[in-house]
């Protein structure tokens, strides 16, 4: 049996094509929802057209504070005391291989229950590397011991099956053409979407920031808000919230950046999303997946950390910042010459994926 563990957002996005992949193929497959955004699942599952989850964990609302996470990873690790409970009742007393996604702490916490119920673990999105602890945090110690217990780790491209060969995983390395993200994002704008050219002046820059180092240090959370009201004297600015974002910013920070004129808007749908981006005059994220997205479709993008673990797009429309006043400067003299030809190839990572698997159906 082929199970599926997954609970966020990114996960949803980018196991979506393997998870109808399957329904077209009638592989049989249990879907299991790790409960840590549950709210928004069920909005991409709908947007997704995929079925409901065979089990559900966690306490049916979404984690977005610190305080919920922890309350979502214990009721999440009782699991963990009884193998024999654990198998039934979240993996419905059926052998197998477990896919678990990414480096959230879904992907962590669904590892390790899988390895406690005897099952394989086959890691998608394997590889990706900062060699940083703290950066990203706590993505990168998630990856290292996710990496370490997996049976099959799929790496999307030759850098990150490098990382994997280099650190020496005992797990079967298997080296993808690209990141499932990039059937996401055809499914989503067809085979040819029609992106390039330069931006109208009078399109918005489109905002998202949600990781951990950036949200809980005060200089940094300022200095972007400084950032977007002064952006926002030469052009519409909307910063896209995500839930533990919105919490963050409240009170006198919100204030400021709404008396300087940026949009504060509620998250949108991952449709909704990508056309936005296209749209954009340019993109300020501290998201990979959206990186990933930008570099495929050619937006300039300006990418608010110190490092990143994905080489898309590095070089040609995506500027790293470091939060270098400098580098942000010369970005935002020209963000326009960043702008690139969008290039979709047309590769289907998830048939391979699936391929890997069919000794587990």
């Amino acid at each position: 049996m082929i199970h599926v563990f997954i609970g966020t957002k990114p996960e949803y996005v980018k196991i979506a094509p393997l998870l109808q992949r399957m329904d077209a193929q009638g592989v049989r497959y249990r879907l299991i929802d790790s409960g840590q955004h549950a709210e928004l699942a069920a909005t991409f599952r709908r947007e997704f057209g995929l079925r409901e989850p065979d089990h559900q964990l966690g306490r049916g609302r979404d984690a977005a504070t610190i305080p919920e996470a922890l309350l979502w990873l214990c009721s999440v690790a009782v699991y963990l005391w009884s193998p024999a409970r654990l198998r039934r009742r979240v993996f419905g007393g059926a052998s197998g291989v477990c896919v678990v996604h990414g480096d959230t702490p879904t992907t962590l916490l669904s590892t390790l229950l899988a390895k406690r119920s005897g099952l394989a673990v086959a890691h998608v999105e394997a590889g990706l590397r900062t060699y940083r602890w703290l950066h990203p945090f706590p993505e990168e110690i998630v990856r290292v011991l996710v990496g370490r217990m997996s049976d099959v780790l799929f790496a999307p491209g030759p850098h990150a099956a490098n990382n994997l060969r280099i650190t020496g995983v005992k797990g079967r390395v298997v080296e993808q053409p690209a990141n499932t993200l990039i059937e996401s994002v055809r499914g989503i704008l067809g085979e040819e979407p029609q992106v390039g050219g330069v931006s109208d002046d009078r399109a918005a820059v489109i905002v998202t920031m949600h990781r951990v180092e950036n949200l809980h240090l005060r200089k940094r959370r300022e200095a972007l808000a400084d950032l977007l009201c002064e952006i926002a004297e030469t052009g519409p600015v909307s910063w896209l919230l995500h839930g533990p974002t919105e919490r963050i910013i409240e009170g006198e920070l919100r204030d400021r950046l709404e008396r300087g004129g940026v949009n504060l808007v509620p998250h949108a749908p991952h449709r909704e999303f990508l056309n936005m981006i296209m749209r954009a005059r340019f993109v300020i994220t501290d998201g990979g997946s959206i990186q990933e997205e930008c570099a495929m479709l050619g937006v300039p993008a300006l990418l608010w950390r110190d490092r990143t673990d994905r080489p898309e797009g590095i070089g040609e429309n995506v500027v790293l910042s470091h939060y270098d006043p400098s580098i942000i400067k010369a970005f935002l003299e020209d963000p326009q010459r960043y702008r690139r030809d969008c290039v979709i190839d047309q590769v289907n990572p998830t048939e391979q994926i699936l391929d890997v698997l069919d000794e587990w159906r």
